[in-house]
């Protein structure tokens, strides 16, 4: 889950503001809880992506110099890129940080418009930021253990409090964009809390509310090409196109399952919540009639080609492994942004539902199936 903060500070810079020249500008700050006595400070200078390694002492306080000449936005990552903020510069600006590398949703970054309200946005969530950075770590503990089944429920219930949190918190930034739909504050919190949704419906609304100059920058035309293509595979959405191989090399294409339920499973060959998501897909197989319902799993492992895992892992139904991984053609179509991650496809090739957990797909599909029977018959 910590992907959803990191990614999210990696798609703001890299969608860019602006290119680098020569203007000096400062940043200076202090971070507590750094483990290393350095920082990384990437940004985008004529098109291409630079990356400074800054020192910081043993209070946390680091200072390095800018060079711009219109906003530009700098990533800065802390502890190993366990946890990153984002600070906008301009030319000619002196520019102030101060937060805590456990809570860097709680970063403070001052000294130019957008900073102070960004800063303003952050210390009025501030009880639920910092919740959600707490419950954020503990997860990556856990995540970093081996721990068995009998913790699932657990999980479950933290995922489901996080879910909440990330609403809520959305909510507050759905508010503040309503209310100011010519900031480029918006349009960066749009960025940070609408595109990894699973409601693609949420990014095109609050796209919506924008006005003026800020929906003809690069990054309002960016983000609403990429909610044209999160509505490509959203639920009702006809299932995109795919071909797989599986491990005896024969060809599975999308429209082999016409006609059956299509459960696509991604997951990835390490982890404990991919594990878990495997044992209980198999509870669930053996529930489903296999001749009007089928499964595929999708190892996705950019490091590790997962055959060992998958050999041993007893899987009774079709097993794809993608040597592409997270640059395969049916995880970019899916918009598969994490693992575990579930798609049940109806009968009739539309998709369903969209991060389905792996115990509810036999009531889904029981439920599907009754509404169906009581429509023919009336």
């Amino acid at each position: 889950m910590t992907k959803y903060v990191l990614g999210m500070m990696v798609f703001c810079m890299v969608w860019g503001l602006t290119s680098c020249r020569n203007d000096r500008g400062w940043i200076k700050g202090e971070i507590a809880n750094l483990e290393a006595p350095y920082l990384l400070a990437a940004y985008l200078a004529e098109d291409t992506l630079e990356v400074d390694t800054v020192h910081v002492d043993k209070k946390g306080r680091f200072s390095f110099q800018t060079r711009v000449d219109t906003l530009t936005a700098f990533s800065l990552y802390l502890n190993d890129y366990e946890a990153s903020t984002v600070v906008f510069a301009d030319r000619d600006q002196k520019l102030t940080v101060k937060g805590d590398a456990m809570y860097p949703d709680l970063i403070r970054v001052n000294g130019n418009e957008v900073n102070n309200e960004l800063t303003t946005f952050k210390m009025n969530h501030e009880d639920l930021l910092k919740e959600r950075g707490e419950l954020l770590v503990k997860i990556r503990e856990e995540n970093g253990t081996d721990t068995t089944l009998n913790t699932s429920t657990n999980r479950q219930e933290e995922m489901g409090k996080l879910n909440v949190l990330n609403h809520e918190i959305t909510v507050g930034a759905e508010e503040y964009i309503m209310e100011n739909p010519s900031k480029l504050s918006s349009l960066i919190l749009i960025s940070n809390f609408f595109t990894n949704s699973d409601n693609p419906g949420a990014l095109e609304r609050v796209l919506g509310y924008l006005e003026g100059d800020v929906k003809r920058t690069e990054l309002a035309f960016r983000l609403t090409s990429y909610s044209e293509k999160l509505n490509r595979s959203a639920e009702g959405a006809v299932v995109p196109y795919f071909q797989l191989e599986d491990e005896e090399g024969n060809a599975i294409r999308s429209h082999d399952f016409s006609g059956k339920y299509l459960l696509l499973s991604f997951i990835s060959s390490a982890g404990v919540e991919s594990r878990e998501t495997v044992a209980l897909l198999k509870r669930a197989y053996e529930e489903l009639d296999t001749d009007s319902v089928q499964f595929i799993t999708v190892y996705i492992d950019n490091d590790n080609y997962p055959v060992e895992y998958v050999e041993g892992d007893s899987i009774p139904w079709t097993v794809v492994t993608e040597e592409r991984g997270w640059g395969a053609d049916i995880v970019n179509n899916f918009n598969v942004q994490y693992v575990p991650f579930n798609v049940l496809i109806s009968p009739d090739r539309t998709i369903q539902v969209r991060n389905i957990a792996a115990q509810g797909i036999v009531d889904e599909i029981k439920k599907r199936s009754e509404k169906e029977a009581i429509a023919d018959v009336g």
